[in-house]
């Protein structure tokens, strides 16, 4: 975990790996709660028997849940004390290599990519990787922009 005080400290660390960070559980309890509330319902991720007799194995959790276990991870890995707000601003280059499965654990590890000073607040975009326990390569990449504001609500 990394852990400074301010926003702008990140600039120190790029080229930095920070994790892997805890597992995460994959229940199927997990999977169902997200397609209900996103209404995706496609038997790939809900319907145990027809996914073994099918496809040879459980469920498949929805990409776009995968991708959501970010905010979880990035909180694990990156800590700053006195940040503000810090504002999700976007994805570059997301990729989901392999699928992950119901009964599956998942952690995240991150490079600082690039952090820039901006007027009022310090942009870092992280190279991002999740990884499911059983699986040597990473099931999803991406690059995550994240705008960290200092308490003040400056990136200075």
């Amino acid at each position: 975990m990394l852990e400074i005080d301010a926003p702008e400290k990140l600039l120190r660390h790029v080229g930095e790996t920070i994790g892997p960070g805890r597992w995460i559980d994959i229940p199927q309890s997990r999977i169902d709660a997200f397609a209900d509330a996103t209404d995706d319902r496609q038997w790939i991720h809900l319907d145990s028997e027809r996914t073994q007799d099918e496809l040879g194995h459980a469920p498949v959790a929805h990409g776009y849940l995968t991708l959501s276990m970010l905010a979880v991870m990035m909180y694990d890995l990156v800590r700053i004390e006195n940040a503000g707000r810090i504002v999700n601003y976007g994805m570059n280059k997301v990729r989901f290599i392999a699928p992950v499965l119901a009964g599956d654990r998942v952690r995240g590890e991150v490079r600082i990519y690039r952090v820039t000073q901006e007027d009022n607040f310090v942009r870092a975009i992280f190279d991002v990787s999740i990884f499911v326990e059983r699986l040597e390569k990473p099931a999803m990449i991406a690059q995550s922009i994240i705008l960290y504001f200092n308490e003040d609500g400056s990136g200075r």
